[in-house]
């Protein structure tokens, strides 16, 4: 390593174990990650259920209860703005310089390729399995979602009253269909 410094982007909604696999596996190749919450700004929907503070408090105990250095990350919330053209400024102005971005979204890869910005494409960790979509449609359907997350992600789920709050967006929207 030769003082490089990577930005790793997820909505982690919520934070799941593939999310905490990628980051350590992310540390190996990099001597500090910044880790952005992306759409920061998105909550209380059936596909952002949680606040960007919300995810923060997640992230920052999951990483804690896995030993890893905090030293080595930031924890970087960033706000979704309404013109693409613009996003990767905006990233820049809200993080530390990096050289490098992992993403797995396809429209962030071409983003930052079209800024010059190096971007790897982090292997995915069971993806059919550890996804912020499976672990929602678990908690709407009670059933063994807490297997996904790590312990203190239960925790903060449980203490934010989450899964009382996905049930009721899910129902929400089900009364504004018909």
């Amino acid at each position: 390593m030769n003082g490089n410094r990577g930005l790793l982007i997820g909505r982690m909604q919520p934070v799941h174990k593939g999310h905490i696999n990628v980051i350590k596996d992310t540390l190996e190749e990099v001597d500090e990650l910044i880790i952005g919450i992306g759409s920061a700004d998105k909550s209380h929907t059936n596909s952002n259920p949680f606040t960007g503070g919300e995810r923060i408090l997640m992230l920052t105990k999951a990483l804690r209860e896995s030993n890893i250095d905090p030293s080595r990350y930031y924890i970087i919330p960033l706000e979704d703005i309404s013109c693409n053209s613009l996003w990767v400024g905006h990233v820049k102005m809200l993080t530390p310089p990096f050289n490098k971005v992992y993403s797995g979204n396809s429209l962030v890869q071409q983003l930052f390729e079209e800024e010059n910005i190096k971007v790897i494409q982090p292997p995915l960790f069971n993806r059919t399995e550890y996804s912020g979509t499976e672990v929602r449609k678990r908690i709407l359907n009670n059933t063994n979602w807490e297997e996904l997350v790590p312990p203190a992600v239960v925790k903060v789920i449980n203490e934010i009253k989450g899964t009382q709050r996905i049930h009721k967006l899910n129902q929400k929207e089900i009364s504004e269909l018909i």
